[in-house]
Parts: C-alpha cells; structure tokens; sequence
C-alpha cells in the first residue's frame, strides 16, 4: 500500500487526525494494534475542553456531541464541607462539554468509514523506517504475513507503550517525568449523579471525584494507595469511602448502585521532547500524559492534532513546511501550560502519604482564596476550559 500520511493508532486522536485531513483531501491509512470492539470497550475522559468541541465540529462529527452531551458552566471544588464553584460561563464566557471519549471514538469510526478510509485492525510488529529521509515506510503484520505501508509522512497516535516514540533515538529524546505516590479507583454505575456539576473534593480521608457520562451514568472516583488492587474493594466498600470523602450535602444526594466497570489509574505527569523526528510526528498519549485531576489527557492529544493537521495539509497541498518545522515547539508550548495545571490541581486536591499539617492548611488556604479571589477562580477556570490553541 501507500498514501500520504500513515496514522498509528486507531484511537481517538489518530482517527481525529485522519478525518480532518480527509476531509482537506490528505489520504491517510490507519493501523490499529486491537479490535475495534476492544478500542470501543476503553473506559476513558469525558469531559471536553471547549477548544476540542469546535474541533469534533469542524471534523464533521459533532452532532451526536451536540445532541446527547451535557454542557457544563461550572465545576464544584471542596474541602470536607466547604464546597466553591467555579463557575466557567461568567468566568471565561465558555463551558465544558461532558461526552464520553468512547463516544467520541464511535464517531470518529462511523465518519471515517463513511469516507471509506483504510483502518487495519489487529497489527502486529510495527516498525517504522527511514523516517529522517523523504522515504518513510511502515512494516507490519497481519494475519501472519508481512505488509508495507509507503508515505510522505508518519503520525504515531499509538500512546505511550506503542512503537512511534521508541523508534526515536533514545541519545535524540528528553523526558520528563513525576509520579504521583497513589492512584484513582474509578467504578461506572447506572445511576444518577450525586450532583449536577462535577465535584473535586478534598477531605481528611483523601481525595474524591464526583462525575457523569450522562443522566444516568455516573463517574466515580476515589484516592488510594498504589498497593491498593481492585478486588481489595467490594462496592459496599467504595460507597462508604466516597461518601466520607464528600461534603455531607452531595453525600446525602448520592444513589449507590452496583459497579458495571471497576478499575484503579496510578497518576503521573510524563513529557517526552522532542516531538518530531524527520518525518515521523508523536501525538497524545505517546508523548505525553497527565493525571486526571485537570481532564486534559484527551483535550491535550487533540491540540496536538490541531497543531499538526494544519501543517501536514500545508505540508501536503502546498509543500510548505513551515508548519512542520514548528509543529514540536508550538505543541510543548500547550503541553507544559496543561502539566502545569494538572500539578496544580493534584496537589491541591490530594493527600501526600508522611506530609504534615502545614501542607493541609495551605490546601484549605488555597480553597479559601478561591472562594475570595475572582481573579484565582478566573484563573482557573481559563485553564479548565482549555487554553487557546
């Protein structure tokens, strides 16, 4: 085979990238390490910065978003029973959007098979070659036998265990990373959310997040330690911990429900630079990962895509590079802005194991300049709806 640009990854930014140049007139071809069914199965973010709402739009697949989506003009911040809003509509002007990311990637699928793009599912040893020359290629296999895919250029949307970053010379890569010294325990429930806003909150039993993918769906999660496995908490268990986490007013509103997905996410701020070598250009997940406490992992990948369709296109139609060139340093730009708001919100929010009583105080102070500062709740507001691009 060959085309333009080969996209590895099936996932959604791989397959947000490929419907926007698609639809520029850039062929691509998708390779896909899982399923379909099994990419379709991740349980993923669902809130939307609002940047990557005009993107699904401008990509041709916002009307389901648009339809079944909750717009959100604010979130909730708590510490024990002091809860502020921060309310982003008055704030920024802007709202976020809740839609779960597997309904973005369902999207993004049916637009592109409607396009008739190639997307191979289920590859296998996938090395890219030659990727500093005007020659790149990718190998892979299929069904056990031997495929080669020839292009101009090689987009690896293949997070972060994938083969797109690793074929960069390890002496050529930086990487930044901080580890966080507990995870999230998440479960999905068929019942209603505790409250109509997502609530971040803080309290002496740690660190909770109330939140939804719908009317009916509910989102949520609790901090514990990285030693902590999933069948060492039965529902009965998490209901009774996130409720102690929770101020006593969404406590009292909350319908429990058995789990129907139950998993534990450790946290970690993670940076590899540059993100281009040659012609081989990392996206997402395989360059970069934020903790949850911001949700920007997805909205993050997206900007990415911003950056680096627009110079592919012009890469493509009018053989200008200028945007390529740049695509690395105006991407790590954005990239850095949302870690730092991702580190800001963790330690705000999180109880750190053997830290002592001055650190609680100076997250209660935080909340408490919050609820008094227009300007540190304008902040981050700005921040959580998401920076330009």
């Amino acid at each position: 085979m060959k085309t333009q640009v080969a996209i590895i990854g099936g996932g959604p930014s791989g397959l947000l990238l490929s419907q926007l140049l698609n639809r520029a007139g850039v062929e691509t071809v998708v390779l896909e390490r899982s399923s379909r069914e099994h990419v379709l199965e991740r349980i993923r973010a669902g809130v939307l910065e609002w940047g990557t709402v005009e993107m699904l739009r401008e990509a041709g697949v916002g009307d389901r978003m648009d339809a079944e989506g909750m717009p959100h003009e604010g979130c909730v911040l708590s510490d024990d029973d002091m809860m502020v809003r921060i309310n982003f509509k008055e704030l920024t002007g802007r709202s976020v959007m809740v839609y779960g990311q597997t309904e973005v990637t369902a999207d993004l699928y049916k637009a592109q098979d409607a396009m008739g793009t190639t997307i191979v599912h289920s590859v296998e040893d996938v090395v890219i070659h030659d990727a500093t020359t005007d020659a790149p290629y990718v190998e892979y296999t299929l069904d056990g036998t031997r495929h080669r895919l020839d292009c101009s250029y090689v987009a690896g949307c293949d997070g972060f265990h994938g083969v797109s970053r690793k074929t960069i010379p390890e002496q050529k890569r930086r990487e930044f990373e901080r580890v966080y010294p507990f995870g999230w325990l998440g479960i999905l429930s068929r019942t209603p959310p505790a409250h109509h806003e997502i609530v971040y909150a803080n309290s002496s039993n740690g660190f909770a997040l109330v939140s939804m993918r719908n009317a009916q769906l509910s989102r949520y999660y609790v901090q514990v330690p990285l030693t902590d496995k999933v069948e060492d908490w039965s529902d009965d268990r998490f209901w009774e911990r996130l409720k102690s986490c929770l101020p006593t007013e969404v406590a009292q509103s909350m319908v429990t429900g058995p789990s129907i997905e139950k998993s534990i996410a450790p946290l970690r701020s993670y940076v590899n630079e540059p993100l281009r070598w040659g012609r081989l250009f990392l996206v997402g997940d395989a360059t970069h990962i934020v903790p949850p406490t911001g949700a920007k992992g997805l909205n993050l990948a997206v900007s990415d895509v911003y950056y680096l369709h627009h110079a592919l296109i012009d890469a493509v139609k009018k053989s200008d590079e200028t945007g390529i060139d740049a695509y690395s340093d105006r991407a790590l730009a954005r990239i850095w802005k949302a870690m730092r708001f991702s580190w800001q919100m963790t330690t705000m929010l999180h109880r750190f194991d053997g830290e002592d009583s001055f650190a609680e105080q100076m997250r209660k102070a935080t909340l408490l300049h919050l609820s008094q500062s227009e300007t540190a709740r304008r902040d981050l507001a700005e921040n959580y709806i998401g920076l330009p691009f």
